[in-house]
């Protein structure tokens, strides 16, 4: 994965949210991927090498994706970039000169070491890697820096009446899902065929890496009991429920918000209260927490 340069890119408009350092601390110890933000937000206390910050007021962000895309995208709100997310590698192709893969994901998620799932092996072969298995993962997708990939997104009928739609409409996951995938429930071996035919269709690397807490999917072990207690140590990212298993991150959405939670679990978010280490001291390695529904908290 070392010889494979990627870049991830985030605009994000608003206020940073209380965690951002932790956040940014996780992009850290994965020296190895570049991390692009445009905001509004300002420069984190946490700046790791790894990650770069333009500033942009989100009215110029807009008037630049308008005239990019030829849409009317002005009135939209930050949540709508969601559904802007597939067109990152076009928008953004002056970002992307001299990288292999460019990718798109969230901010409330806490990374572990993603060269463990991701590797050099799996970078070689496919040209767009999602870590689900039926679907875009809107929170940490990788797609191949070339043009047939960049412009995939204008393989999604009508993608300019949905991105001047001022609504979320979920472009990243769904929509996008069928540029490469439109046949996911088919058997495999018919998926092959199609692919024969389509090069979109073909290559794609589709595998469930179990990062969503109380989404209405399964666990690993095939049950609803996600765990509830996560270890962060030095960018491992472990849980009190799988022994000495490492995940690749923790997208933690439905801890602190109630719009996607797996209604079995109830309505109410769970996220009751978030204790933040926000002056994150990193000269004295006091890099160890856990997450939890009560937030982070320092462990040692």
């Amino acid at each position: 994965m070392n010889q494979t340069r990627i870049k991830i890119i985030i605009p994000y408009f608003g206020h940073w949210p209380e965690w951002i350092n932790l956040f940014l601390q996780s992009c850290a110890y994965n020296a190895d991927i570049d991390w692009l933000f445009y905001t509004d937000c300002g420069e984190p206390e946490v700046r790791p090498a790894n990650t770069e910050f333009i500033t942009i007021r989100f009215v110029d962000y807009k008037k630049q994706v308008s005239e990019k895309l030829q849409i009317d995208f002005s009135q939209a709100e930050p949540y709508k970039l969601c559904d802007l997310k597939p067109a990152y590698g076009y928008l953004h192709q002056d970002q992307l000169e001299g990288y292999d893969f460019w990718g798109f994901g969230d901010i409330d998620v806490i990374y572990g070491q993603i060269h463990k799932f991701i590797t050099s092996d799996i970078l070689s072969k496919y040209q767009l890697i999602s870590t689900h298995k039926q679907r875009i993962s809107g929170h940490f997708c990788l797609l191949k820096n070339n043009r047939q990939i960049c412009t995939a997104f204008q393989q999604i009928p009508n993608w300019q009446q949905l991105l001047e739609n001022s609504q979320h409409l979920g472009i990243d996951e769904s929509k996008f899902t069928k540029v490469f995938m439109p046949h996911r429930k088919h058997p495999h071996w018919l998926k092959y065929v199609y692919g024969l035919f389509n090069p979109l269709w073909r290559n794609n690397y589709f595998v469930e890496q179990y990062s969503t807490i109380l989404s209405p999917f399964p666990w690993l072990n095939g049950r609803k009991n996600h765990p509830q207690q996560w270890q962060w140590h030095r960018g491992t990212l472990t849980n009190y429920s799988d022994g000495e298993r490492e995940f690749m991150y923790l997208h933690f959405m439905n801890w602190k918000s109630a719009l996607w939670l797996d209604k079995s679990h109830g309505d109410k978010a769970a996220w009751e209260g978030l204790q933040t280490l926000v002056h994150f001291d990193s000269e004295t390695e006091k890099n160890s927490w856990t997450i939890s529904p009560t937030g982070f908290h320092l462990t040692e």
